[in-house]
């Protein structure tokens, strides 16, 4: 039961901080809205925790080596981690300017994304920097491909 709570949570705190910043920044670049960030934040931490919880839970079904209460222990922590980190990022944009907010979000982000990093290569005895490099590096693409695609949709549609 243990190996499912941290699937999921893992799971759902990884794709909450990258799917929500990606959002955020393609949607700030693209449209300088903070409502359209704000509802984007929103729609993402309701119906993308959904759909990564049950594609978790497929998925965890389809290996045939879990039992129910590990499948939806894993579908549970995925839903809740990515909606609780998900949701994190409204509070930057509540509170300053929206450009501000995507900054300090992207910081917030990348600092739990490096710490959560750096405790799974100590888990795993191997060098963290290498681990905390690879994540971050991925965030960081991330990040960069949404914010130059908001501005190419911004600047074909807009």
């Amino acid at each position: 039961m243990r190996d499912s709570l941290k699937t999921g949570f893992s799971f759902g705190l990884t794709s909450g901080i990258i799917t929500t910043l990606g959002l955020m920044v393609g949607l700030h670049s693209g449209t300088h809205s903070k409502l359209a960030v704000i509802g984007g934040v929103l729609t993402v931490a309701i119906a993308d925790a959904f759909s990564d919880a049950l594609g978790i839970h497929v998925s965890e079904e389809s290996e045939n080596k879990h039992t129910p209460n590990q499948i939806w222990a894993s579908t549970v922590s995925t839903f809740f981690a990515k909606f609780v980190f998900g949701s994190t990022f409204l509070i930057p944009v509540v509170l300053f300017e929206l450009s501000t907010a995507v900054i300090v979000s992207a910081i917030w982000g990348l600092s739990v994304l490096c710490i959560f990093s750096y405790v799974i290569a100590r888990g795993q005895r191997v060098a963290p920097w290498k681990i905390v490099a690879e994540h971050l590096t991925i965030a960081l693409v991330v990040i960069a491909l949404t914010h130059y695609l908001g501005h190419w949709i911004s600047s074909i549609f807009g």
